[in-house]
């Protein structure tokens, strides 16, 4: 007598309706992320078929790596959206960033506004080598000057995965949490899978993100997912709805 098994769902599917993304590398030619226009059509189209409603887009913001400004990326998000437009593209896009936190950003958030995902959200994130080594100073210099950091995938950071605690500190210190949706599916291996299912089941997770920077990414879309419980997940996603635009 055979049991019946039933078989995780595609990541695809679980996507909510009227979905935002907050982070994802769209912009042509300014990051790791879209390599020219053609680029940024295919993934936004893509999108588009998975069930993207609207995407924020994050580019990098590295210091002599990704010396991206405020101005350079809203100039090319301008140019970007009169292409898509042209292209007859049916999501609307707009423009954060995400920025590294060093000592480099410290001065930067100091001298200028910086890009929010909206009103005083900002997308940060951290080296996957170490954390920086004032970490909860720059958090809580970031708090403030008025902004409240969402800390980019913060299942990826492999010094934390033996550090369970870091992460409930890092909560208590006022950071909110965007989960990689690919995480879910063992793209970037079973640790990261493993520790994005420990945050979901803990409830630290407060948003999600594609992440998403070329054809590979969205081709894992077409996974299935390694998590049993689904309901944090798309909990997560629905409270991306606080960013429409």
């Amino acid at each position: 007598m055979f049991s019946l098994i039933k078989k995780r769902a595609y990541l695809k599917d679980l996507i909510i309706d009227n979905y935002t993304d907050i982070h994802s590398h769209i912009l042509p030619g300014i990051d790791d992320g879209a390599r020219d226009e053609a680029d940024s059509l295919f993934l936004v189209n893509e999108l588009v078929k998975i069930g993207f409603a609207r995407a924020i887009t994050t580019p990098h913001v590295m210091h002599s790596v990704w010396d991206n400004t405020r101005s350079g990326i809203e100039g090319k998000l301008s140019a970007t959206k009169k292409f898509l437009n042209g292209s007859k593209t049916e999501m609307p896009l707009a423009a954060a960033a995400e920025y590294l936190l060093d000592n480099n950003f410290v001065k930067l958030f100091n001298e200028e506004p910086l890009l929010t995902v909206k009103d005083q959200y900002v997308l940060v994130e951290m080296s996957y080598l170490n954390p920086p080594i004032q970490l909860y100073h720059i958090i809580f210099e970031m708090q403030v000057s008025g902004y409240k950091p969402i800390l980019a995938h913060p299942e990826r950071y492999l010094f934390f995965h033996n550090n369970f605690e870091e992460y409930a500190k890092l909560k208590h210190a006022g950071c909110l949490f965007q989960l990689n949706l690919l995480s879910v599916v063992g793209y970037y291996g079973i640790a990261v899978a493993e520790t994005a299912k420990k945050l979901l089941d803990k409830g630290f997770i407060d948003f999600t993100g594609s992440d998403v920077h070329h054809e590979n990414h969205i081709t894992a879309f077409e996974r299935r997912i390694t998590i049993k419980d689904v309901k944090p997940l798309q909990a997560a996603m629905t409270n991306n709805q606080m960013f429409q635009f």
